[in-house]
């Protein structure tokens, strides 16, 4: 590996692209990482002649100061395909237009690290396009994509190339909307209400700024799309299954996100009463991603697990995931941070490096 080098193409510094810059910045590698572009929407860095950014009072001094504008994508592209080392485009935004062209950039031998979750879970003929690999292709790795840094794709992209064979998917795919459960829905009766759990978690960080965004479960069937896929079954989208929706309809449409919290407290009695028979049951509420091979079904909704369930016991925003396969009987369980920007932005660190070890 020794004196091998790539080069690194960093778009998008918000607080995951810049918690990768960081981390890419401060890694000790047999690899050399030469940065030649760093873009944000409008401005960006870039080396002409492929070697290394100076970047020597760091590289957001520099990117405030830069007068370059960004490159179209098409001109990212031509400048990309003269690169005389292997290149690697690190996508650190949730942009549609942006992982829609991935496959002009595959095709053209460079080689994408992401945590975008669009390509992945909108339209079918992308993600066709994007694994359409041929010798010559850029490789592709979003294990960002769910569960931050957590080992899941690759966990079970290994299992299913070794042989096995997916029986379900099951697990908890949003640290917001596993912290509000978990302080919501406990095994014993309490009043907690709905509402004060929500504006909580806002004044916490854990959600979106507008809370609606995780309320709507989108995010989590985003997740679900793409597990469903790479175990075999062809989702057409994220809004082709059922995904349950915690906004209660008259609140889907408010002007702001104060309006919506200020008025969520009226449709408290929907969820209470559901929350009440699960704990007469011995049970607790939990939002659930699930992918059934054998129904060839995908869901998003509450579900009750009985407490003696490792979903029963999860804590704070932690995500928790189940596989059970042919091999694994008794379901293999991934549990731990499924969200933030260090962990994220360490996921998309460790498939740019997985990268480098193969180009």
């Amino acid at each position: 590996m020794s004196g091998k080098v790539v080069n690194v193409v960093a778009i998008g510094c918000g607080v995951i692209g810049s918690a990768f810059l960081d981390q890419l910045l401060a890694m000790k590698s047999p690899i050399t990482y030469n940065l030649i572009l760093i873009a944000e929407s409008k401005t960006s860095l870039i080396s002409k002649d492929y070697k290394p950014l100076s970047l020597q009072n760091g590289w957001r001094s520099a990117l405030q100061n830069s007068q370059q504008s960004s490159l179209s994508l098409e001109d990212m592209l031509e400048f990309l395909k003269k690169s005389p080392q292997p290149v690697i485009l690190v996508d650190n935004t949730s942009s549609a237009h942006i992982s829609g062209f991935y496959p002009n950039f595959i095709r053209n031998g460079i080689s994408i690290a992401t945590p975008n979750k669009k390509a992945f879970s909108s339209d079918l003929k992308i993600w066709d396009d994007i694994f359409a690999a041929k010798p010559t292709d850029g490789l592709v790795y979003h294990e960002a994509t769910v569960g931050a840094g957590l080992p899941i794709i690759g966990t079970l992209r290994d299992l299913i190339q070794t042989g096995d064979e997916v029986e379900k998917i099951e697990g908890i795919f949003s640290g917001t909307l596993s912290y509000i459960f978990n302080e919501y829905s406990t095994t014993e009766a309490n009043d907690v209400k709905f509402s004060d759990v929500v504006k909580k978690a806002k004044e916490l960080g854990y959600t979106e700024p507008d809370p609606r965004d995780d309320l709507n479960g989108l995010d989590v069937a985003r997740k679900v799309t793409i597990l469903a896929r790479i175990s075999g079954l062809k989702v057409e989208s994220p809004t082709a299954f059922p995904v349950q929706s915690l906004i209660p309809k008259p609140l889907e449409s408010v002007a702001s996100s104060d309006e919506f919290l200020s008025k969520l407290s009226q449709y408290d009695d929907d969820l209470s009463k559901l929350k009440q028979e699960a704990a007469a049951e011995n049970k607790v509420l939990r939002f659930i991603g699930k992918v059934d091979l054998a129904t060839k079904e995908a869901s998003v909704g509450i579900q009750k697990y009985d407490a003696s369930h490792p979903f029963a016991a999860l804590k704070g925003s932690d995500n928790v995931i189940s596989i059970k396969t042919k091999r694994y009987v008794n379901p293999m369980v991934i549990q731990g941070a499924g969200a933030g920007d260090a962990v994220t932005a360490a996921g998309v660190l460790a498939d740019a490096i997985k990268i480098a070890q193969r180009v």
